[in-house]
């Protein structure tokens, strides 16, 4: 199920909030002591996170669940950073070390199944209910709280403070609806921020490697539809690694009608979604900045941002 952005409602008695962390969303399946991790295009990624498997396997105690929720990373503040996730989302076997250098955490944050019955008929607050009883906590595995009688503002302000996301914003009454997006829940963000479909890219001045890449998304009737560059957010490792991954990918032929002179852009296969900070769309991106690749979102499931204008 997926959150509609937008200001969050004001009526505390029919909403209940909770943070928005900066992650990867993760569906975890338990049955009889197994274990499995799931990205949001339902491909299995439990290998990547196998200290987290274990730890949900040790706090399910022998019941049979399917849990939503958010893998993160913290980082030296405790404020969860995309970017260092992407260290263990690429890979599937990581060794000790990797996995003691770059934490990742579960944030469950809603119960879709209990010991084989399904709940998401059940209200939010009735999920929430069982999940609360369930008692996930632990350093690897934790429950993500919600409030029911803080106004929204407040909840933002404290967001900004520890460098969360943003807030969602959840009906009471709603019933989960897997793949749909919903304005039963509501996703009101401190800082603009969307995936992107990679195009292309323009070379350096005076070099070889990536200067920018050409950007796109999916228009309502199914077009790659350029929405603009980014050129700034790089680290050099993650300049090498995109030019690695481009290079495999190349191709003669524009995948999306470009509106500059393209002479200097070499294409590839929309394959490669990424995500972007950016202040505003209006048509185009406005000074967009590169955070990273996205493992867990399928090409066609990227969309145009909602305009400003």
């Amino acid at each position: 199920m997926l959150a509609t952005a937008g200001r969050p409602p004001e009526d505390s008695h029919v909403w209940w909030r909770e943070m928005k962390y900066d992650g990867m969303r993760a569906v975890t399946v338990v049955r009889g002591g197994d274990v499995r991790i799931f990205s949001r295009t339902l491909r299995e990624v439990t290998g990547s996170f196998p200290e987290v498997e274990a730890s949900v396997a040790a706090l399910s105690a022998g019941r049979d669940m399917v849990i939503d929720g958010e893998l993160i990373s913290p980082d030296v503040t405790g404020a969860p950073s995309f970017r260092r996730l992407q260290r263990r989302m690429w890979l599937r076997a990581p060794t000790p070390l990797q996995i003691r250098s770059t934490l990742v955490q579960l944030v469950a944050f809603d119960l879709l199944e209990l010991e084989g019955r399904s709940l998401q008929g059940s209200s939010y607050v009735e999920r929430r209910a069982r999940l609360i009883d369930l008692g996930l906590s632990g350093p690897l595995v934790w429950t993500s709280p919600a409030w029911s009688d803080v106004d929204p503002a407040t909840l933002l302000v404290i967001s900004r403070e520890h460098r969360l996301e943003g807030i969602l914003s959840k009906r009471a009454d709603s019933a989960y609806r897997p793949g749909q997006r919903s304005r039963l829940w509501i996703k009101t963000v401190l800082r603009s921020r969307t995936d992107v479909v990679v195009a292309g890219w323009i070379p350096a001045r005076g070099g070889d490697g990536i200067g920018a890449l050409v950007l796109g998304a999916y228009s309502p009737d199914s077009v790659l539809t350029y929405v603009g560059r980014v050129g700034t957010g790089f680290t050099l490792a993650m300049r090498r690694s995109l030019r690695e991954r481009l290079d495999r990918l190349a191709r003669p032929e524009r995948p999306l009608d470009y509106p500059k002179a393209g002479r200097s852009v070499r294409w590839a296969a929309p394959d490669l979604v990424g995500a972007v900070d950016y202040r505003d769309f209006v048509g185009t991106l406005r000074h967009p900045s590169w955070v990273g690749l996205r493992s867990d979102v399928a090409p066609h499931d990227v969309t145009l941002p909602d305009r400003a204008d």
